[in-house]
């Protein structure tokens, strides 16, 4: 059965959402949650006959949102320290964490280390498109400045996670440009369409229209550009939300209208909230992690129980191994 480690005090709402998004997961899942954090904050949030399905590991260090993401490397004792060598040790097949996501990182990538053959891990987000799925983008915060070589790897990974988690036969894969022409995008974009030219699934040079229209499947682009994506769409999905909000409240005529549109407003804010993904995995370590939004919620928290499940029974990991080194092969 799939153990996951789970950091019980690293939200900004402590552990109750989290808790109790273990217990609904628990409800339709078979899994091992281990709960990481203070035992006498957690019991009493856990009904009584859910208290032999969870493990719980004491922990009452806390990575705090405004301490150093180094500092978790120094903090044996804290929560998302004890969680992640949980996952080291092979207690555990993955973790899942609310926390200061640089500190997640940070340590997944220090304790568990990199896959064969992977440069550097990236974080993955799901964005909602007109079509019946979700697209793929990545990296979306855990490098701030990328090679061509590291935009190769993230198109790479990202059509395995396409295939293996989303299940996606023959993920179309680009990369995020300032236009579609071959010709387009910086110097470190051009050398990496040079080098994908020919690689299964790649469909050449993408615009940020094409994260929504599901056109593609995996939109590759470095961690500085695809975090301001990620921080964009949020902040546009909300602005949208309040603009209808207000717009139907100046007319009672909207207001029927909008009580007939009910269900597709809520189809719509099903598609926007973050906490219908879960979570971020960080992709290209040995072993899982997810990396929850600090507000998560109790639904998000489930959800991204349910990422970390699905990464871990997918084999995504040794799936990118081998697509690394068949790509190393054909360069050699």
């Amino acid at each position: 059965m799939v153990k996951i480690a789970i950091d019980a005090m690293g939200g900004d709402f402590g552990p109750e959402p989290i808790v109790k998004g273990c217990v609904n997961a628990l409800k339709k899942k078979r899994f091992t949650p281990i709960l990481v954090g203070k035992k006498s904050e957690i019991l009493p949030l856990l009904p009584k006959s859910y208290r032999d399905k969870i493990l719980i590991i004491e922990s009452d260090d806390v990575i705090s949102m405004s301490d150093a993401a180094t500092d978790a490397i120094k903090r044996k004792e804290s929560t998302i320290y004890k969680a992640v060598e949980l996952v080291k040790e092979g207690e555990a097949d993955g973790v899942v964490s609310a926390g200061h996501s640089g500190a997640t990182m940070t340590l997944a990538t220090l304790r568990l280390g990199r896959l064969k053959g992977v440069l550097r891990p990236a974080l993955v987000t799901l964005m909602p498109t007109i079509a019946d799925r979700r697209s793929v983008v990545l990296d979306v915060g855990a490098n701030v400045d990328s090679k061509s070589e590291n935009l190769v790897q993230f198109a790479v990974m990202g059509g395995c996670y396409a295939e293996d988690v989303l299940g996606i036969d023959e993920p179309k894969i680009g990369l995020l440009a300032n236009g579609e022409e071959d010709s387009k995008g910086n110097e470190v974009t051009k050398a990496a369409f040079g080098m994908l030219k020919g690689y299964r699934g790649f469909v050449g040079n993408v615009e940020g229209g094409d994260i929504f229209n599901g056109s593609c499947d995996v939109i590759t682009c470095d961690g500085f550009v695809g975090n301001l994506v990620l921080k964009t769409s949020e902040g546009v999905a909300s602005t949208i939300s309040g603009l209808l909000k207000e717009y139907i409240k100046k007319s009672p005529i909207r207001i029927t209208g909008a009580l007939l549109m009910r269900k597709v407003f809520k189809l719509l804010k099903k598609e926007i909230d973050y906490a219908e993904v879960g979570g971020a995995p960080l992709i290209g370590i040995k072993g899982c992690a997810i990396v929850s939004h600090g507000k998560s919620n109790a639904k998000a928290i489930e959800n991204a129980i349910y990422q970390a499940i699905a990464y871990v029974d997918t084999g995504v990991n040794e799936h990118i191994v081998n697509r690394l080194a068949e790509l190393k092969q054909k360069e050699n």
